[in-house]
């Protein structure tokens, strides 16, 4: 446990969080000892049969989901250290949950007119061109705040014409498109702009995304950002509601497992919160992969 207590060290997860997952790590370890079998060993039909254990001791379907929530993480620590191949509860969840229906939402059209409507001529000229391409990530690639602070120079790859985000613990790499209008704005921005921004804030640093001042960090510039496009469309909110929006218009387009990929989730049952009609036909769909999905 003092090995798996290091992984989750490593990982980020602070001591309130690693307690909580030890305990589903002992309750979990605990029933395997009793039913013949270890967390190394078990097999997914018997891994249902443990859903089955605590289902009948009247734990709840949020309380449950919790539980093998916690426990995928340990499945990641085992094959991580090789005491198995692959993690089989990866793509398991649980049924009875009640959907986060997402509302508020903008359409495709106002997405781009939002981006197409966010003015470069007035103002910081540098800190504009920026923050135009800091709008585009938003808009086209569904970006959120911790992926474009995280974003470095060499993640984009203009001979492909695509970006590279980096995965987190709570988000999977993925590389993504990016429109023929955003290379050319990259292009100038690599090229000339952010040099520029590095020159006068005197910075050394490999951050795509630089802010005016002293501080990498891009709150400010992000929060001006926010006031700005509140300005354009009344009814833009945050940023949340972009990348939201971004992921919703993608589920008309593509199928779950794409846009949890675009998004960057690793789990399905992320991407299914966004999924706003046809839920009894998605019920249906995850049922023939997991009897208790």
């Amino acid at each position: 446990m003092n090995t798996y207590k290091n992984y989750l060290e490593s990982k980020g997860y602070n001591n309130k969080t690693i307690l909580t997952y030890q305990r589903s790590v002992t309750r979990f370890t605990r029933w395997c000892a009793t039913y013949g079998t270890t967390p190394e060993s078990i097999e997914y039909k018997t891994f249902l049969k443990y859903i089955e254990h605590l289902r009948k001791g009247n734990v709840k379907a949020r309380t449950l989901k919790t539980y093998i929530g916690n426990l995928k993480i340990y499945f990641d620590y085992l094959v991580s250290e090789h005491y198995r191949l692959q993690n089989i509860i990866k793509d398991l969840h649980i049924k009875g949950v009640k959907k986060s229906i997402k509302k508020n939402f903008l359409e495709f059209e106002e997405l781009e007119d939002i981006y197409s409507s966010y003015p470069i001529s007035k103002g910081n000229e540098l800190a504009r061109k920026r923050n135009k391409i800091i709008v585009g990530l938003l808009v086209y690639q569904g970006l959120n705040t911790r992926d474009l602070q995280l974003l470095e120079v060499e993640h984009i790859q203009l001979y492909k014409g695509k970006i590279t985000i980096p995965g987190t613990r709570k988000s999977n790499t993925r590389e993504l498109e990016l429109k023929p209008w955003q290379l050319m704005e990259f292009m100038e921005y690599i090229n000339a702009v952010r040099p520029d921004i590095l020159e006068r804030t005197d910075k050394e640093t490999e951050q795509l995304l630089l802010p005016m001042g002293k501080s990498s960090n891009l709150h400010g510039v992000l929060a001006k950002i926010t006031k700005e496009l509140k300005a354009i469309n009344n009814s833009f909110t945050d940023i949340k509601q972009l990348r939201t929006s971004v992921i919703i218009s993608w589920l008309k387009h593509y199928s779950l497992r794409k846009v949890q990929y675009l998004a960057g989730h690793k789990y399905i049952s992320s991407t299914e919160r966004y999924v706003q009609d046809d839920l009894e036909s998605l019920h249906e769909t995850v049922n023939n992969f997991h009897p208790f999905s």
